[in-house]
């Protein structure tokens, strides 16, 4: 007589998990499937007419994505504050640089998966303040298919650098805020940045935010790399991979 109530609670407990399970995988199907159009006005005037394209980049690895600007005139015109940190713009070998959003501990502290550790993984579980990491690449394969290619008119691509240096935290003197001994190597550096960190709107929904400033068109909610690149894949029309 005493194993039915626990046996309707196990299995109440596990309609519940069914239907969280659910509730979840309906949110991401839809994030994904469901377009959210970006920018009118970037979109338009991508639009009206004739005007050269720069060609920029989403690059992916397993939970995060980067938006990687081609290093012409006005990408180093809009950057320059970097060489006060040292970032080498005019490196003969630099093509692109490199721009994500993240978490404060995990992404500073976690410069390769080897060096994973609980206390940064439990921090951007939980939410943490946010960083801006930009570094300099070389020659980048196109054909890797971790990545997708966007081209954007003159209109489109200052409305995308409007976007991310947005999201760059200043200080009482208005200055960029640079932080001390904090990169991978001597081609990258990290910034204070705006907003605050969460697993469900992180790195990946940023890199989304700062694309349809820019008039592309992504999914409204893509948590992760594999579901921009298909919301990407299926809305933008001019992205290739």
């Amino acid at each position: 007589m005493r194993r039915r109530p626990r046996q309707r609670r196990l299995r109440r407990f596990g309609l519940a998990v069914l239907a969280v399970l659910a509730a979840a995988a309906l949110a991401v199907g839809l994030g994904t499937l469901l377009p959210r159009q970006g920018d009118r006005l970037a979109g338009a005037r991508a639009e009206a007419g004739p005007e050269p394209v720069r060609h920029i980049l989403v690059l992916a690895n397993p939970i995060h994505t980067d938006i990687a600007l081609p290093l012409d005139a006005a990408t180093r015109a809009r950057f320059s504050f970097l060489r006060d940190a040292g970032l080498l713009l005019d490196h003969p070998q630099a093509r692109w640089l490199v721009i994500g959003w993240g978490g404060r501990s995990f992404y500073i502290e976690t410069p390769t998966w080897a060096e994973l550790k609980p206390l940064p993984l439990l921090r951007a579980l939980a939410g943490d303040r946010s960083v801006l990491h930009l570094a300099l690449a070389g020659v980048i394969d196109m054909d890797d298919p971790t990545l997708r290619g966007i081209d954007l008119g003159d209109a489109a691509y200052e409305r995308l650098l409007d976007a991310v240096t947005a999201t760059f935290a200043r200080g009482a003197d208005g200055r960029y805020q640079p932080i001390a001994d904090a990169g991978y190597g001597p081609f990258d550096r990290f910034y204070e940045a705006e907003g605050r960190f969460q697993a469900l709107l992180g790195c990946n929904t940023w890199t989304a935010a700062v694309l349809r400033r820019a008039g592309v068109t992504t999914g409204w909610w893509t948590p992760l790399p594999q579901l921009l690149f298909l919301s990407l894949d299926l809305h933008a029309g001019g992205a290739t991979g």
